[in-house]
């Protein structure tokens, strides 16, 4: 029997097939992907998706999500 606590989805995550928990939000996914969210940008289905709408924003079946790190650098 599936329950809540164990039903996922598919979604592409940065290319790639991925099973998730389903009914997670940005923040949720980059928490459940062990992700460091002060640090990336994230687009959901080709439209970015602003920090503080992370936690309004839902990952649905069939979802596309590009997670983009920020890399810090200069010249020398």
């Amino acid at each position: 029997m599936e329950t809540a606590e164990t039903k996922t989805i598919e979604v592409v995550v940065n290319g790639a097939a991925r099973t998730i928990p389903a009914g997670l939000k940005i923040d949720r996914l980059l928490e459940w992907l062990e992700i460091d969210p002060s640090r990336v940008a994230v687009e959901l289905n080709g439209q970015i998706v602003r920090k503080p709408d992370w936690l309004a924003a839902p990952v649905h079946e069939g979802a596309r999500v590009e997670v983009v790190w920020f890399v810090g650098g200069g010249t020398e």
